[in-house]
Protein backbone atom coordinates (compact mmCIF):
# COMPACT_ATOMS: atom_id res chain seq x y z
CA UNK A 1 0.00 0.00 0.00
CA UNK A 2 1.43 3.31 -1.47
CA UNK A 3 1.39 6.38 0.80
CA UNK A 4 0.55 9.97 0.49
CA UNK A 5 3.47 10.97 -0.93
CA UNK A 6 4.30 8.40 -3.01
CA UNK A 7 0.30 8.81 -4.30
CA UNK A 8 1.72 12.83 -4.98
CA UNK A 9 4.80 11.22 -6.81
CA UNK A 10 2.18 9.41 -9.39
CA UNK A 11 0.67 12.12 -9.34
CA UNK A 12 3.32 14.35 -10.24
CA UNK A 13 4.84 11.75 -13.02
CA UNK A 14 1.53 11.86 -14.57
CA UNK A 15 1.24 14.69 -15.13
CA UNK A 16 4.77 15.40 -16.39
CA UNK A 17 3.64 12.82 -18.91
CA UNK A 18 0.51 14.12 -19.92
CA UNK A 19 2.35 16.73 -22.09
CA UNK A 20 4.17 13.46 -24.32
CA UNK A 21 0.80 12.54 -25.78
CA UNK A 22 0.24 13.42 -29.32
CA UNK A 23 -2.84 12.65 -29.91
CA UNK A 24 -5.95 10.98 -28.32
CA UNK A 25 -4.77 7.26 -28.87
CA UNK A 26 -1.55 8.38 -26.77
CA UNK A 27 -3.59 9.66 -24.17
CA UNK A 28 -5.84 7.01 -23.89
CA UNK A 29 -3.21 4.61 -23.23
CA UNK A 30 -1.57 6.49 -20.76
CA UNK A 31 -5.25 7.31 -18.80
CA UNK A 32 -5.91 3.13 -18.32
CA UNK A 33 -2.12 2.98 -17.13
CA UNK A 34 -2.53 6.19 -14.36
CA UNK A 35 -6.28 5.72 -13.16
CA UNK A 36 -7.59 2.68 -15.08
CA UNK A 37 -7.98 -1.30 -13.29
CA UNK A 38 -4.73 -2.40 -11.91
CA UNK A 39 -3.15 1.09 -11.83
CA UNK A 40 -0.90 2.33 -8.65
CA UNK A 41 -3.84 4.60 -7.68
CA UNK A 42 -6.98 2.03 -8.27
CA UNK A 43 -4.91 -0.74 -5.86
CA UNK A 44 -4.69 2.04 -3.13
CA UNK A 45 -8.24 2.64 -2.95
CA UNK A 46 -9.00 -1.06 -2.74
CA UNK A 47 -6.33 -1.65 -0.29
CA UNK A 48 -7.63 0.75 2.28
CA UNK A 49 -9.67 -1.22 4.01
CA UNK A 50 -6.45 -2.99 5.11
CA UNK A 51 -4.65 0.29 6.51
CA UNK A 52 -5.19 1.33 9.83
CA UNK A 53 -8.07 3.43 10.75
CA UNK A 54 -6.25 6.52 12.05
CA UNK A 55 -4.27 6.41 8.74
CA UNK A 56 -7.48 5.77 6.45
CA UNK A 57 -9.08 8.65 6.72
CA UNK A 58 -5.38 10.72 5.34
CA UNK A 59 -4.49 8.32 2.94
CA UNK A 60 -8.18 8.14 1.36
CA UNK A 61 -8.53 11.70 0.85
CA UNK A 62 -4.69 11.94 -0.68
CA UNK A 63 -6.35 9.11 -3.22
CA UNK A 64 -9.36 10.99 -4.01
CA UNK A 65 -7.40 14.56 -4.62
CA UNK A 66 -5.09 12.57 -6.91
CA UNK A 67 -6.94 10.61 -8.80
CA UNK A 68 -9.29 13.99 -8.93
CA UNK A 69 -6.71 16.41 -10.59
CA UNK A 70 -5.35 13.48 -12.91
CA UNK A 71 -8.88 12.80 -14.50
CA UNK A 72 -9.34 17.21 -13.98
CA UNK A 73 -5.71 17.07 -16.27
CA UNK A 74 -6.75 14.23 -18.63
CA UNK A 75 -9.80 15.88 -19.82
CA UNK A 76 -8.65 18.90 -20.04
CA UNK A 77 -5.62 17.50 -22.47
CA UNK A 78 -8.37 15.40 -24.13
CA UNK A 79 -10.17 19.16 -25.78
CA UNK A 80 -6.87 20.47 -26.45
CA UNK A 81 -6.01 17.54 -28.39
CA UNK A 82 -9.89 16.97 -30.02
CA UNK A 83 -9.62 20.61 -31.20
CA UNK A 84 -6.16 20.14 -32.76
CA UNK A 85 -7.23 16.99 -34.46
CA UNK A 86 -10.32 19.12 -35.50
CA UNK A 87 -8.28 21.87 -36.83
CA UNK A 88 -6.00 19.63 -38.75
CA UNK A 89 -8.52 17.61 -40.56
CA UNK A 90 -10.28 21.32 -41.13
CA UNK A 91 -7.18 22.05 -42.90
CA UNK A 92 -6.82 19.43 -44.95
CA UNK A 93 -10.09 19.32 -46.21
CA UNK A 94 -10.61 23.17 -46.93
CA UNK A 95 -11.90 24.26 -50.43
CA UNK A 96 -10.58 27.04 -51.91
CA UNK A 97 -13.88 28.90 -53.10
CA UNK A 98 -11.00 30.98 -55.08
CA UNK A 99 -10.23 28.51 -57.55
CA UNK A 100 -12.16 28.18 -60.77
CA UNK A 101 -14.58 25.10 -61.11
CA UNK A 102 -13.92 22.30 -62.50
CA UNK A 103 -16.80 21.30 -64.46
CA UNK A 104 -17.98 17.93 -64.92
CA UNK A 105 -17.85 16.43 -68.42
CA UNK A 106 -20.80 16.68 -70.39
CA UNK A 107 -22.03 13.91 -72.77
CA UNK A 108 -23.17 14.19 -76.14
CA UNK A 109 -25.25 12.90 -78.78
CA UNK A 110 -22.87 10.61 -81.23
CA UNK A 111 -21.90 12.04 -84.73
CA UNK A 112 -24.36 9.98 -86.96
CA UNK A 113 -27.26 11.38 -84.60
CA UNK A 114 -25.73 14.95 -85.16
CA UNK A 115 -26.08 14.68 -88.64
CA UNK A 116 -29.79 12.57 -88.35
CA UNK A 117 -30.81 15.46 -86.31
CA UNK A 118 -29.48 18.46 -88.33
CA UNK A 119 -30.76 16.55 -91.89
CA UNK A 120 -34.24 15.90 -90.79
CA UNK A 121 -34.16 19.89 -89.24
CA UNK A 122 -33.48 20.93 -93.28
CA UNK A 123 -36.89 18.83 -94.61
CA UNK A 124 -39.28 19.77 -91.84
CA UNK A 125 -37.98 23.39 -92.41
CA UNK A 126 -39.38 22.24 -96.14
CA UNK A 127 -42.69 21.53 -94.44
CA UNK A 128 -41.98 17.79 -94.47
CA UNK A 129 -42.77 15.31 -91.44
CA UNK A 130 -41.15 12.90 -90.09
CA UNK A 131 -42.64 9.00 -90.79
CA UNK A 132 -41.07 5.70 -89.31
CA UNK A 133 -41.69 1.58 -89.75
CA UNK A 134 -40.35 -1.43 -88.87
CA UNK A 135 -36.63 -2.54 -88.88
CA UNK A 136 -38.14 -6.50 -89.15
CA UNK A 137 -40.41 -5.87 -92.81
CA UNK A 138 -41.52 -8.38 -95.44
CA UNK A 139 -40.26 -8.93 -98.89
CA UNK A 140 -43.47 -6.91 -100.26
CA UNK A 141 -42.52 -3.56 -98.77
CA UNK A 142 -39.20 -3.92 -99.05
CA UNK A 143 -39.12 -4.98 -102.44
CA UNK A 144 -42.51 -5.99 -104.22
CA UNK A 145 -43.81 -2.67 -103.17
CA UNK A 146 -40.74 -0.73 -104.68
CA UNK A 147 -40.80 -2.15 -108.36
CA UNK A 148 -38.15 -4.47 -107.73
CA UNK A 149 -39.19 -7.80 -109.40
CA UNK A 150 -38.17 -11.45 -107.67
CA UNK A 151 -34.69 -12.51 -109.90
CA UNK A 152 -33.16 -8.57 -108.62
CA UNK A 153 -29.83 -9.41 -107.24
CA UNK A 154 -30.58 -7.12 -103.56
CA UNK A 155 -33.11 -9.88 -103.10
CA UNK A 156 -30.40 -12.92 -102.88
CA UNK A 157 -29.49 -14.40 -99.19
CA UNK A 158 -26.12 -13.20 -100.50
CA UNK A 159 -27.22 -9.03 -100.30
CA UNK A 160 -30.30 -9.47 -97.77
CA UNK A 161 -30.16 -10.86 -93.96
CA UNK A 162 -33.77 -12.91 -93.88
CA UNK A 163 -35.41 -13.65 -90.79
CA UNK A 164 -37.91 -16.16 -91.60
CA UNK A 165 -37.67 -17.35 -95.31
CA UNK A 166 -39.09 -20.81 -94.81
CA UNK A 167 -43.17 -21.25 -94.79
CA UNK A 168 -43.72 -17.31 -95.16
CA UNK A 169 -43.67 -17.06 -99.27
CA UNK A 170 -42.72 -13.32 -99.13
CA UNK A 171 -39.81 -13.67 -96.54
CA UNK A 172 -39.19 -12.10 -93.20
CA UNK A 173 -36.55 -10.18 -93.45
CA UNK A 174 -34.41 -6.83 -92.06
CA UNK A 175 -34.98 -3.39 -94.15
CA UNK A 176 -32.27 -3.21 -96.53
CA UNK A 177 -33.21 0.33 -96.70
CA UNK A 178 -36.17 2.65 -95.11
CA UNK A 179 -38.62 2.74 -98.62
CA UNK A 180 -40.14 0.27 -96.94
CA UNK A 181 -42.06 3.38 -95.22
CA UNK A 182 -42.82 5.09 -97.93
CA UNK A 183 -44.83 2.40 -99.31
CA UNK A 184 -46.74 1.85 -96.07
CA UNK A 185 -47.02 5.23 -95.41
CA UNK A 186 -49.03 6.06 -98.93
CA UNK A 187 -51.02 3.03 -97.99
CA UNK A 188 -52.09 4.35 -95.09
CA UNK A 189 -51.99 8.32 -96.14
CA UNK A 190 -53.51 10.08 -99.17
CA UNK A 191 -51.91 12.36 -101.17
CA UNK A 192 -50.09 14.67 -100.74
CA UNK A 193 -47.24 13.46 -99.31
CA UNK A 194 -44.05 14.91 -97.92
CA UNK A 195 -42.28 13.11 -95.31
CA UNK A 196 -38.26 11.99 -94.75
CA UNK A 197 -37.90 8.27 -93.23
CA UNK A 198 -34.75 8.33 -91.09
CA UNK A 199 -33.62 5.21 -89.50
CA UNK A 200 -31.40 1.90 -89.20
CA UNK A 201 -30.43 -0.19 -91.78
CA UNK A 202 -29.16 -4.18 -92.53
CA UNK A 203 -27.07 -5.43 -95.54
CA UNK A 204 -25.33 -8.90 -95.44
CA UNK A 205 -21.67 -6.89 -96.17
CA UNK A 206 -18.22 -7.78 -94.31
CA UNK A 207 -17.21 -4.78 -92.14
CA UNK A 208 -14.81 -2.89 -93.73
CA UNK A 209 -13.90 0.85 -94.26
CA UNK A 210 -16.77 1.70 -96.65
CA UNK A 211 -19.12 -0.90 -95.23
CA UNK A 212 -20.81 -2.40 -92.45
CA UNK A 213 -23.55 -4.72 -91.81
CA UNK A 214 -25.70 -2.37 -89.74
CA UNK A 215 -25.81 1.41 -91.50
CA UNK A 216 -27.85 4.68 -91.23
CA UNK A 217 -30.42 5.72 -94.25
CA UNK A 218 -32.82 8.25 -94.96
CA UNK A 219 -35.82 8.89 -97.80
CA UNK A 220 -37.48 11.25 -98.68
CA UNK A 221 -40.53 10.94 -100.18
CA UNK A 222 -42.99 13.83 -102.23
CA UNK A 223 -46.36 12.92 -103.80
CA UNK A 224 -48.67 15.66 -105.30
CA UNK A 225 -50.01 16.93 -108.15
CA UNK A 226 -47.72 18.52 -111.23
CA UNK A 227 -44.63 17.45 -109.11
CA UNK A 228 -41.66 17.32 -111.69
CA UNK A 229 -37.76 16.83 -111.58
CA UNK A 230 -37.00 20.60 -111.09
CA UNK A 231 -39.09 20.13 -108.12
CA UNK A 232 -36.63 17.23 -107.40
CA UNK A 233 -33.10 18.88 -108.53
CA UNK A 234 -34.75 22.37 -106.19
CA UNK A 235 -35.21 20.59 -103.03
CA UNK A 236 -31.55 19.00 -103.16
CA UNK A 237 -29.87 21.87 -104.22
CA UNK A 238 -31.05 23.26 -101.28
CA UNK A 239 -30.24 20.79 -99.38
CA UNK A 240 -26.70 20.61 -100.36
CA UNK A 241 -26.60 24.01 -99.92
CA UNK A 242 -27.90 23.80 -96.08
CA UNK A 243 -25.80 21.07 -94.77
CA UNK A 244 -22.45 21.99 -96.32
CA UNK A 245 -22.55 25.69 -96.90
CA UNK A 246 -24.01 28.28 -99.56
CA UNK A 247 -22.31 27.90 -103.04
CA UNK A 248 -22.68 24.22 -103.90
CA UNK A 249 -23.32 23.52 -107.63
CA UNK A 250 -25.11 20.34 -107.87
CA UNK A 251 -25.32 17.54 -110.91
CA UNK A 252 -27.36 14.60 -111.76
CA UNK A 253 -25.92 11.97 -113.94
CA UNK A 254 -28.29 9.26 -114.95
CA UNK A 255 -28.81 5.93 -113.52
CA UNK A 256 -31.17 2.96 -112.49
CA UNK A 257 -33.21 2.35 -109.22
CA UNK A 258 -35.91 -0.10 -109.80
CA UNK A 259 -38.44 2.13 -107.64
CA UNK A 260 -37.71 5.71 -109.88
CA UNK A 261 -38.27 6.53 -113.33
CA UNK A 262 -36.47 8.48 -114.72
CA UNK A 263 -33.53 8.18 -111.79
CA UNK A 264 -30.46 10.03 -110.80
CA UNK A 265 -27.44 10.11 -108.77
CA UNK A 266 -26.91 13.60 -107.52
CA UNK A 267 -23.53 14.79 -107.09
CA UNK A 268 -22.26 18.46 -105.24
CA UNK A 269 -19.18 20.71 -105.84
CA UNK A 270 -16.73 19.42 -103.26
CA UNK A 271 -16.89 21.95 -100.30
CA UNK A 272 -13.12 21.09 -99.17
CA UNK A 273 -11.73 22.64 -102.78
CA UNK A 274 -15.04 24.80 -103.96
CA UNK A 275 -14.97 22.31 -107.12
CA UNK A 276 -10.76 22.30 -107.67
CA UNK A 277 -10.18 18.94 -107.11
CA UNK A 278 -8.75 17.60 -103.69
CA UNK A 279 -7.99 14.15 -101.66
CA UNK A 280 -11.86 14.95 -100.30
CA UNK A 281 -13.60 14.33 -103.80
CA UNK A 282 -10.72 12.29 -105.51
CA UNK A 283 -9.56 15.61 -107.24
CA UNK A 284 -12.65 15.23 -109.55
CA UNK A 285 -14.35 18.98 -108.00
CA UNK A 286 -17.50 16.37 -107.53
CA UNK A 287 -18.69 14.52 -104.81
CA UNK A 288 -21.72 11.86 -104.92
CA UNK A 289 -24.16 12.54 -102.51
CA UNK A 290 -27.14 10.23 -103.19
CA UNK A 291 -29.70 8.62 -105.25
CA UNK A 292 -32.87 9.68 -106.46
CA UNK A 293 -35.69 10.36 -109.17
CA UNK A 294 -39.32 10.52 -110.27
CA UNK A 295 -41.49 7.87 -108.34
CA UNK A 296 -41.96 4.87 -110.92
CA UNK A 297 -45.84 4.52 -111.49
CA UNK A 298 -45.78 1.22 -110.45
CA UNK A 299 -45.25 2.24 -107.08
CA UNK A 300 -47.75 4.73 -107.08
CA UNK A 301 -50.19 2.17 -108.22
CA UNK A 302 -49.45 -0.22 -105.97
CA UNK A 303 -49.65 2.05 -103.23
CA UNK A 304 -53.56 2.89 -104.48
CA UNK A 305 -52.90 6.15 -105.64
CA UNK A 306 -53.55 6.87 -109.55
CA UNK A 307 -50.51 7.76 -111.54
CA UNK A 308 -52.55 9.69 -113.86
CA UNK A 309 -53.58 12.27 -111.18
CA UNK A 310 -50.30 12.55 -108.67
CA UNK A 311 -46.95 12.00 -109.41
CA UNK A 312 -43.72 12.66 -106.82
CA UNK A 313 -39.96 11.89 -106.56
CA UNK A 314 -38.29 10.14 -103.98
CA UNK A 315 -34.25 10.16 -102.59
CA UNK A 316 -32.15 8.30 -100.36
CA UNK A 317 -28.77 9.17 -98.94
CA UNK A 318 -26.42 7.24 -96.25
CA UNK A 319 -26.68 9.27 -92.83
CA UNK A 320 -23.14 7.64 -91.99
CA UNK A 321 -21.43 8.93 -95.22
CA UNK A 322 -22.94 12.56 -94.94
CA UNK A 323 -20.95 12.45 -91.81
CA UNK A 324 -18.11 10.85 -93.47
CA UNK A 325 -18.01 13.59 -95.90
CA UNK A 326 -18.46 16.71 -93.64
CA UNK A 327 -15.84 15.58 -90.87
CA UNK A 328 -13.56 13.80 -93.39
CA UNK A 329 -14.02 10.67 -91.28
CA UNK A 330 -11.66 7.65 -93.41
CA UNK A 331 -14.01 4.53 -92.57
CA UNK A 332 -17.18 4.07 -91.18
CA UNK A 333 -16.04 1.58 -88.46
CA UNK A 334 -15.11 4.65 -86.24
CA UNK A 335 -18.45 5.19 -85.65
CA UNK A 336 -18.52 2.16 -83.73
CA UNK A 337 -15.77 2.41 -82.00
CA UNK A 338 -16.01 2.92 -78.15
CA UNK A 339 -12.96 4.99 -77.20
CA UNK A 340 -14.31 8.44 -76.06
CA UNK A 341 -10.98 9.95 -77.71
CA UNK A 342 -13.18 9.73 -80.80
CA UNK A 343 -16.53 10.69 -79.53
CA UNK A 344 -15.13 13.20 -77.98
CA UNK A 345 -13.96 14.99 -80.70
CA UNK A 346 -17.39 15.42 -81.54
CA UNK A 347 -19.07 17.76 -79.17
Amino acid sequence: MGSADHLREIEADALGRLGAAGDLEALAILEAEVIGPGSPIMEARRGLKDVPQEDRKELGRAINEVKTSIDAAIAARRRHLAASAGEARLAAERLDITLPGRAPARGTHHLVRQVWDEVVDIFMALGYSVADGPEVETAHYNFDALNTPPTHPSRFESDTLYVDYGDDPEGVLLRTQTSPVQARYMEAHPPPVYIVSPGRTYRRDTTDATHTPVFHQMEGLAVDDHITFADLKGTLAYFANEFFGSGRQVRFQPHFFPFTEPSAEMHFSCFACDGSGCRTCGHSGWIELLGCGMVDPNVLATAGYDPAAVSGFAFGMGIDRLAMIRYGIPELRYFFDPDLRVLGQFR
